[in-house]
């Protein structure tokens, strides 16, 4: 077999792992039923599709011609297990339960489904752009606690979102942000958890990257420092492109906070052009900070002050149990914009509904509001809840409010059901974005077994009000 020195790219199958011959990329469950794709393969005849419910009796059959076939009339919440045949040529066993999705489903992956088990058993992490060339892509990477934690997939709609299908996949590729600049599609992604920050370059619409570019040195291990960088934003600011992450892990209980940061007209893949901010750990001595022991902050907002004059990094607070108040926080530290080198200082806290999640902060064109997508939490005995997920608007960056709530299941069990880590595109009138959801048999409500999209049309009519 032959090196590899770029990002793979299509089907990614690591040696001496069972991928099957044939490839079954996409998943989409319903309420009584689900649909699966796979990659056309070399054949005579046609593929013969095999299921049954788990484990219980023989299986069916069925004969298609296409690569997409669906199964109805099934029991919602069962669970289910096929696959494709052609000539010689198996796929691997998958998983399905049917069930009720909000939105409309990008990807899906049954808890148990180990297809993905050299990285891991989850879909976490959702990335959304508009390609110049007119298409939406989504990405999304396959995760589980000390897992490999190294595979993402992009999904691709050709028309505004209504249908998707699978595109590629880079490995090793962990926390993707795909993001445009100058007409220009991009991938900042990690490694692995706490791995090498890479940043990659694709010219064909994202069916390929070229070689990434490793940016900063990670430890590649749960237990130890290195890159923490969610999908967050960019931010282009006094003649640079700016963008937050952290260093640290969750095992030594803090993330330092620093902001990366190139010129606007340099190469994006020369890492001699980029320059990192000095790692500043929470201090729990700044000035009205949560009292207690919180454990620090992450995945940070870039983003300019309102009249332009100063640039911020909004952060996820991370308030534990023992803290006061326990939730509804957000820190903010403020960046030197002449000195790119130089660490973030600490500005202030404000109140915020959704701190126990990532969330992102855009201004509105139009408006001239800040909005955000939030997990939104109610009250001390939410505060780690992500089953409500919310509309926010402010201002002036600073005071925030709820306007409408989107997708309500306050009635379902919390540890079983989350909608977070939004990303969306303001587009026109609408509001579009792409949700890591866990719901209808997830393992818990952190581990999605669903990427789903969403639209939210006419969303300025809200800004104005108070949910």
């Amino acid at each position: 077999m032959k090196g590899a020195i770029s990002w793979s790219h299509g089907h990614y199958t690591p040696p001496l792992f069972d991928g099957g011959d044939i490839y079954v990329n996409r998943i989409v469950p319903f309420t009584d039923g689900f649909s699966f794709e796979w990659d056309e393969c070399p054949h005579t005849g046609s593929y013969h599709v095999f299921w049954r419910e788990r484990g219980v009796g023989e299986y069916n059959e069925a004969v298609t011609s296409g690569t997409k076939f669906t199964l109805g009339g099934l029991v919602t919440g069962g669970d289910y297990e096929f696959y494709v045949t052609a000539d010689d040529k198996k796929s691997r066993v998958r998983l399905a339960r049917p069930g009720v999705p909000p939105g409309t489903v990008v990807n899906y992956l049954h808890p148990e489904d180990n297809a993905y088990s050299f990285s891991g058993h989850a879909l976490c992490s959702p990335s959304l752009v508009r390609h110049p060339d007119g298409f939406l892509l989504a990405s999304m990477d396959v995760y589980s606690g000390n897992m490999p934690q190294n595979l993402a997939i992009i999904f691709r709609s050709d028309d505004d979102g209504e249908t998707w299908y699978h595109y590629t996949e880079l490995f090793p590729c962990f926390w993707p942000r795909l993001f445009i600049y100058r007409s220009v599609l991009y991938c900042m992604a990690v490694s692995t958890e706490y791995g090498d920050l890479l940043i990659g370059r694709s010219v064909d619409g994202g069916q390929t990257f070229g070689v990434p570019t490793v940016l900063l040195r990670g430890s590649g291990r749960v237990n130890e420092n290195g890159c923490h960088r969610n999908p967050v934003r960019f931010c282009e600011y006094n003649g640079r492109l700016w963008t937050a992450l952290e260093y640290g892990c969750w095992a030594k209980g803090d993330h330092a906070v620093m902001m990366a940061s190139v010129g606007i007209n340099d190469d994006l893949l020369d890492v001699n052009k980029w320059l990192f901010t000095e790692p500043v750990p929470y201090n729990p001595n700044w000035p009205g900070v949560a009292k207690g022991k919180a454990a620090g902050c992450i995945e940070g907002n870039t983003i300019p002050s309102p009249d332009g004059s100063k640039l911020y990094n909004i952060l996820r607070y991370n308030l534990n149990g023992s803290c006061t108040p326990k939730h509804s926080l957000a820190m903010v530290m403020r960046v030197n914009p002449d000195d790119p080198e130089a660490p973030l200082e600490y500005d202030r806290v404000i109140h915020f509904p959704g701190n126990h999640s990532k969330f992102e902060i855009t201004p509105d064109p139009v408006s001239g509001k800040y909005i955000s997508i939030i997990s939104r939490i109610l009250g001390d005995s939410s505060s780690h809840n992500r089953n409500l997920l919310s509309l926010a608007v402010s201002d002036n960056l600073f005071d925030w409010h709820v306007c409408l709530d989107l997708h309500d299941y306050t009635d379902c069990n919390p540890s079983d059901v989350g909608m977070q880590y939004i990303s969306y595109i303001i587009e026109g009138d609408d509001l579009l974005y792409l949700s890591r959801t866990a719901i209808s048999g997830a393992r818990n409500f952190h581990d999605a077994n669903y990427s789903t999209f969403h639209r939210l049309e006419n969303f300025r009519q809200y800004l104005d009000k108070r949910a």
